[in-house]
């Protein structure tokens, strides 16, 4: 395992940011890999003075936005065709309905769920959520995590033992924390809907 941050760290600091944004693009496109491979060992490199944090994570954020833009394209370009065949119009109806509604929370949440965050700009995409609410949310869920992965590198980069134990406390921590969210928002849509 250290090899491999070892090569990450070395891959990283010689792409500079430019790497950071290309490997964060594929990590949120078509070929999802875990972003912390990427992330974790530029909040070292950022530690160690051979980059600035705030770069860092802009570059992060950034190729995470252009690869979510890529997903949602290729949905909303493809999408559609492919689903007709599978689905009937009234099913594609609701998933608009639902994305028009709720794609905003959706795609925020989405961002920063482990193994949902590479996908959630496909239903987006299919469903033609607005353009400028789909990459405010999904800057804001980025910028989250980006943040949090490289703060990790920032301040312990070394010790992978401490990093995983807090990357699995932080994730579970997200999970609730957006389980809360997810229940204020419900309630207050309900609340708005029965009025």
């Amino acid at each position: 395992m250290q090899e491999i941050v070892n090569f990450l760290v070395e891959t990283v600091g010689s792409l500079g940011y430019i790497g950071i944004f290309l490997l964060m693009f594929l990590e949120s496109s078509f070929f999802p890999f875990p972003s912390e491979v990427v992330m974790i060992p530029a909040g070292y490199l950022a530690y160690k003075g051979d980059m600035d944090l705030s770069l860092v994570i802009l570059s992060g954020v950034i190729g995470s936005l252009a690869g979510a833009w890529f997903n949602y394209l290729l949905a909303h370009k493809f999408g559609r065709k492919f689903l007709l065949k599978i689905m009937s119009e009234e099913k594609i109806k609701k998933l608009d309905s639902f994305f028009e509604n709720h794609g905003h929370i959706s795609t925020f949440t989405g961002r920063l769920l482990p193994g949902i965050r590479q996908y959630i700009s496909f239903p987006a995409g299919l469903a033609r959520m607005d353009k400028l609410k789909f990459s405010v949310y999904t800057t804001l869920g980025a910028l989250i995590w980006v943040s949090i992965l490289a703060m990790l590198g920032y301040f312990i980069g070394e010790n992978q033992e401490l990093i995983h134990k807090y990357l699995k406390e932080i994730t579970v921590l997200i999970i609730i924390l957006l389980a809360i969210i997810i229940l204020i928002y419900i309630r207050k849509n309900h609340a708005r809907n029965t009025n």
